[in-house]
């Protein structure tokens, strides 16, 4: 049965899976979103046996219903590859009784690349069964992840060009030079004077501005997005939670049907979401505990209903959840609303205007799936250094925070429901703030140094991603004002006036 794709702002606007891929952000907007959560149609005692290609296969399809089965395996074969330095593409490490499901195996060692490996496949097909004309010009800002893992995915793939804003200021110093060295003729990466949500309200301008868009389709071009925004990125994020499941389950650390909490350290709100549609297909997750640090909008959002976005920005140690605007957010705000156009559309432009929001009581007695908590960055650090003295495990920054609030929420709760921890990023793309809260101390020593240092204590091997950045060339060093990131656009298409 076909699942069509409604935007959260019109709910006129009806689209399949692939034209839904294809135009990324709805025009007024809005994002799109399932008309429907399916199910997952195969006994959970069957998931032990699938391979995570399988699995996604099996996950996607239900989701993805004008795909046929030749094209979406295709996608999936193209995408999760030799690219990825484990077979099991998600292995999951059991560390102090919690287990780290580990996404940061990919090209770019952190957990965009589970989904923007597959993207520009899912996206270019989509383009051919649209019949598509235009050239696909992808436009994301990134809080530093989602930046590289785009542009890796998108180098160089014929009928695309790329152009990635990021926060100057506001990514640790890999993050930007892995970006900054990015080759590829297609790709662009410019430096904002300001924070992420300065970045990513630029970008949803950029796709709402109707001038623009006459003069993209006037040079032969069209914008699409791979931020989570996407339902093209959203949608395979599902697979890890399914996947993790069936792999916990044959490793016999649970019994079928029994719950696991799941911890996701959260910034934009797309990967716990993920989480959240796992669980409504049917997969047995308990708790969706929503992490984050000092910038913990949606900690009080979980506590008191106002969403408020009117505070001071915080700069930590794990930037990529710097955020104040967690755009993904309004699908589970839609949800909540009875899937109301005028009720969702009513508190994004209070959002627009004010800066918040507050949802009903009702809506806010159905969060109770979710459980929100946030770790300071003291804590943060704790949690390295005490995860590492006591089983000599290495985690980041960002999973340090989710499992920080995992490790408080099990003791304040007495719950002992099994802990599945998302690990979102290497420790070696933050390997200073990690050495850092491990040695209690600021080491004067370079990047590179402090990476061979953490290799050595951790007894894990430089990640290629890493270890390649000591050579590479800096192709890309524009930095503008947010003002000025239409009139950039139209330069890198080579749009006139």
């Amino acid at each position: 049965m076909e699942i069509m794709y409604s935007s959260t702002r019109n709910a006129a606007n009806k689209l399949t899976a692939s034209q839904a891929i294809l135009q990324g952000l709805a025009p007024e907007g809005g994002l799109y979103v399932p008309e429907r959560i399916p199910a997952l149609d195969l006994p959970l005692d069957e998931l032990p046996k699938l391979s995570y290609q399988e699995t996604a296969y099996i996950v996607m399809k239900k989701f993805l219903t004008d795909f046929t089965e030749e094209e979406l395996r295709e996608c999936i074969r193209n995408a999760y590859d030799e690219k990825f330095d484990d077979p099991q593409i998600a292995p999951i490490h059991k560390a102090d009784q919690a287990f780290y499901l580990e996404l940061f195996h990919g090209a770019t060692i952190a957990f965009k690349d589970m989904a923007l490996s597959i993207l520009p496949y899912l996206m270019t097909t989509a383009a051919r069964k649209q019949g598509e004309s235009h050239e696909i010009v992808i436009l994301t800002a990134t809080s530093g992840d989602t930046g590289k893992a785009a542009l890796a995915g998108f180098a160089d793939v014929p009928g695309t060009k790329i152009l990635v804003f990021y926060p100057k200021d506001g990514v640790s110093s890999i993050q930007e030079k892995q970006m900054v060295t990015q080759k590829g003729e297609n790709t662009c990466v410019i430096g904002i004077r300001g924070n992420f949500d300065d970045a990513q309200t630029g970008v949803k301008n950029l796709f709402s501005d109707e001038e623009l868009k006459e003069q993209l389709d006037q040079a032969g071009f069209r914008f699409s997005s791979a931020n989570s925004i996407n339902i093209g990125r959203l949608v395979p994020q599902i697979v890890y939670y399914v996947y993790a499941y069936g792999r916990l389950l044959g490793a016999g650390e649970i019994q079928e049907g029994y719950p696991v909490n799941v911890t996701v350290p959260t910034g934009n709100f797309g990967n716990i979401l993920a989480a959240y549609y796992a669980k409504q297909m049917g997969i047995p997750i308990g708790k969706l505990i929503c992490a984050s640090n000092e910038n913990k909008v949606l900690f009080d959002f979980f506590k008191t209903g106002v969403y408020d976005k009117n505070r001071d920005f915080v700069l930590t140690i794990s930037p990529s959840m710097d955020i104040l605007v967690s755009s993904n957010l309004e699908r589970l705000i839609y949800r909540l609303a009875g899937d109301d156009v005028k009720k969702n559309v009513a508190f994004m432009r209070s959002l627009g205007e004010k800066g918040s929001y507050e949802i009903s009581e009702g809506m806010l007695k159905n969060l109770s799936d979710f459980v929100g908590g946030y770790a300071t960055e003291e804590e943060t650090e704790e949690e390295i250094r005490r995860l590492y003295q006591k089983t000599g495990y290495v985690i980041d920054p960002h999973t340090a925070v989710a499992s920080s609030v995992y490790q408080r929420y099990r003791e304040d709760q007495k719950d002992s429901a099994p802990g599945l921890i998302v690990s979102t990023a290497s420790p070696f793309k933050f390997a200073r703030s990690v050495m850092k809260a491990i040695l209690s101390k600021e080491e004067e020593k370079d990047d590179f140094q402090l990476i061979e240092e953490l290799s050595e204590i951790s007894g894990v091997r430089i990640p290629k991603a890493v270890d390649e950045l000591r050579t590479a060339p800096v192709l890309h060093k524009k930095v503008i004002e947010r003002s000025e990131m239409k009139q950039a656009v139209k330069e890198f298409l080579g749009i006139e006036e």
